[in-house]
């Protein structure tokens, strides 16, 4: 519990220098004129605004290590890729945020089953429901961030995927690799102890 109370702490502290990083990067951006960036340092706060929001009211107490590898994901994604440009610098970056969206997207379905179930009365799903209803959920959701960003270019005139299909499926491939990723490492913990994967993220 100490150990948990800790994670959560510096998940706190995280998340509040994120903050600071884009409001120092709103003044910049904006004294030098760049105000495209200083939007797009903005978008970050109301993301992560809007992340801790949805969490609060939903009632879901995210277990401390799929929050930080959430925000994680933000720093890199909106943050470091976008806002610095690191796109340009960092070789196959984008395919590197599409595996580790597979990850957390693996256990994300995990933590949404486990608390479904808490919540119809169930208890002792089978690891095998939760590993294959979380494989799915992963796949599923790197499809439709697929679909999302095929549509956004259509309308928007974006270049989101390069007007390829080679790239689009290439993001679809990383995403399913990394939550194969999450079902070997589930299978694993299945293997040593079957209740485990109710809470294999909370004790994480």
């Amino acid at each position: 519990m100490q150990n948990t109370s800790r994670k959560h702490r510096f998940n706190d502290v995280f998340e509040i220098v994120l903050y600071v990083i884009c409001g120092i990067s709103i003044i910049y951006f904006g004294v030098t004129g760049a105000y495209g960036k200083c939007f797009q340092a903005g978008l970050i706060i109301i993301v992560l605004l809007l992340f801790r929001g949805l969490t609060a009211w939903t009632k879901s107490d995210l277990p401390p290590t799929l929050r930080f590898w959430v925000l994680i994901f933000i720093a890199i994604t909106m943050m470091v890729a976008n806002l610095f440009g690191m796109y340009a610098f960092i070789p196959h970056l984008d395919k590197m945020e599409h595996l580790l969206s597979g990850v957390i997207l693996f256990f994300t379905g995990q933590f949404i089953l486990n608390k479904m179930a808490k919540r119809k009365g169930l208890s002792g799903l089978p690891a095998n429901i939760i590993i294959w209803f979380s494989f799915y959920f992963a796949v599923a959701m790197a499809g439709v961030w697929e679909i999302y960003e095929f549509t956004s270019d259509h309308l928007f005139g974006l270049t989101s995927q390069n007007g390829s299909l080679t790239d689009t499926m290439f993001d679809i491939i990383c995403g399913t690799t990394g939550a194969i990723g999450g079902v070997l490492y589930l299978f694993y913990k299945a293997r040593k102890d079957p209740n485990s994967v109710e809470n294999v993220v909370e004790n994480k």
